[in-house]
């Protein structure tokens, strides 16, 4: 059994136990989360896919821990102008493991 879901923008396709690295969430450390916006399911009566959502079902997770990615360096440079610019990002991420689909 498996689901689409849909966070920070992106969708992931989770199964139970899988572990995420998603867009950064406000919650603590070893809280729950449940993910409403589920775009479809697969289990053993097949595929049900949502007009855009589909209703009643949930994927609920466990947030494992919270960090920032690696740093990714952005570097500007015009030539002949004497302009160079260079800027790090580390984009903030949540760790969590998918525990349960509800469909």
């Amino acid at each position: 059994m498996y689901a689409i879901i849909e966070t920070g923008g992106k969708q992931y396709k989770v199964q139970e136990g899988d572990v995420l690295f998603i867009e950064k969430l406000e919650a603590e450390d070893g809280a729950s989360v449940t993910f409403d916006r589920v775009l479809a399911v697969s289990n053993d009566g097949g595929l049900t896919a949502g007009t855009p959502l589909v209703s009643g079902a949930s994927v609920t997770a466990k947030v494992e821990k919270h960090g920032k990615g690696q740093k990714v360096v952005v570097y500007k440079y015009k030539p002949k102008k004497n302009y160079h610019k260079k800027q790090g990002h580390r984009q903030p991420y949540t760790k969590v493991t998918i525990e349960k689909i509800q469909a």
